[in-house]
């Protein structure tokens, strides 16, 4: 059913023409005077007749073909390697369950005993240290 002059315009409707008087101004087709004089009217229309003449003198727009705006891209963050990630995590678990393991023992035997998981979590933590922070660890893009 085709939309006759007489039939009652819809908030959706004076939306679309908004966006239309938008670009028009955007194009330097009328001033932006113009553009709020015409905007004042359209909010004030009831038909599709009273629309169609706030644009008649402007050339169609296509509002589905206009370019995208860009937004600016979000600073990239430099990636780590999924192996120096996966090796963190695996240091940070092996030194939980040391430590959990130390914890049990000197509870039950009442006594603290010497923290062993030093030995285990301290020069491997330095080495994945130094490989982070001196080697090349950015994914490879092939």
């Amino acid at each position: 059913m085709a939309n006759s002059p007489e039939m009652r315009a819809s908030d959706a409707d004076r939306d679309r023409v908004a966006a239309i008087l938008r670009e028009h101004t955007a194009q330097g087709r009328i001033t932006m005077e113009e553009f709020h004089e015409r905007l004042e009217q359209l909010y004030e229309t009831k038909t599709y007749g009273e629309l169609t003449k706030l644009t008649a003198d402007l050339p169609d727009v296509d509002l589905r073909n206009l370019p995208a705006k860009r937004s600016a891209a979000p600073a990239k963050k430099e990636e780590q390697h999924a192996g120096m990630l996966a090796a963190w995590g695996a240091w940070a678990a092996a030194s939980g369950v040391n430590w959990v393991i130390w914890l049990i023992v000197s509870i039950t035997s009442g006594d603290l005993i010497y923290p062993w998981p030093l030995w285990v979590m301290g020069p491997w933590g330095v080495i994945l240290l130094v490989s982070t922070v001196f080697g090349d660890n950015k994914p490879k893009r092939s």
